[in-house]
């Protein structure tokens, strides 16, 4: 919100793998709770379907050069490897910023069929079963 005090939408491109995927009853939640009804935001997700994360401009763009900066290199530990993909650059200029995030996150969080009722999210007509867009509570609920 920073960087742009106006908006008022968010696009999410997002893979769709794992525990943590764009379409996991806890990431709804989260960005009901912490974004949408937090700052205000519209936001619509669009996972990219399985296998086709491959098309993820950052990933392209960037995994391979990141590959190439550190080839060779055993990274053996965390500070290695946030070196190795702190310096990569691609040909265009663009750079990488890498932190390590040591939170511990709760594992095997559910959310429940209530909760989920609760959420301002729309399904769209093409792939509902992916893409959906959240929009802020008119009244959010406490402890949001």
């Amino acid at each position: 919100m920073e960087r742009f005090p106006n908006s008022t939408q968010l696009l999410i491109e997002a893979d769709r793998g794992g525990s943590n995927s764009a379409t996991a009853r806890v990431w709804k939640q989260h960005l009901q709770e912490k974004v949408a009804d937090r700052f205000g935001l519209t936001m619509t997700v669009c996972p990219y379907p399985t296998g086709a994360s491959k098309w993820n401009p950052v990933e392209h763009r960037l995994f391979s050069q990141i590959s190439k900066t550190w080839a060779g290199c055993p990274l053996r530990t965390f500070d290695l490897a946030l070196q190795s993909i702190r310096e990569t650059k691609t040909e265009t200029g663009l750079q990488v910023i890498a932190h390590v995030i040591t939170p511990a996150y709760a594992t095997g969080v559910k959310v429940s069929d209530a909760v989920m009722d609760t959420l301002n999210l729309t399904r769209h007509e093409v792939c509902p079963q992916w893409n959906y867009t959240i929009r802020p509570r008119p009244n959010p609920l406490p402890n949001s």
